[in-house]
């Protein structure tokens, strides 16, 4: 139900349980809308972005043998 049907079903004096009934499925409707679009802000800022690892790009051969050797050093 839209709110204007809300507005309606209170005037044309429907039971007060469907009226409620209708404002509760129209505010679940809107907070799930909202956690859904806030899920991915709040889990970067508690668990921080995923690890993207760079490749290392080389000009050459040599270069890329170089590191290695620093490396076991």
């Amino acid at each position: 139900m839209t709110p204007s049907e809300i507005i309606d079903a209170i005037i044309d004096d429907r039971s007060a349980s469907e009226v409620s009934d209708a404002i509760k499925d129209v505010l679940f409707a809107k907070s799930s809308g909202r956690i859904d679009d806030m899920r991915g802000t709040v889990a970067t800022s508690l668990f921080g972005a995923p690890d993207q690892e760079e490749d290392e790009e080389y000009d050459s051969e040599e270069e890329y043998e170089e590191e290695e050797e620093e490396d076991e050093e």
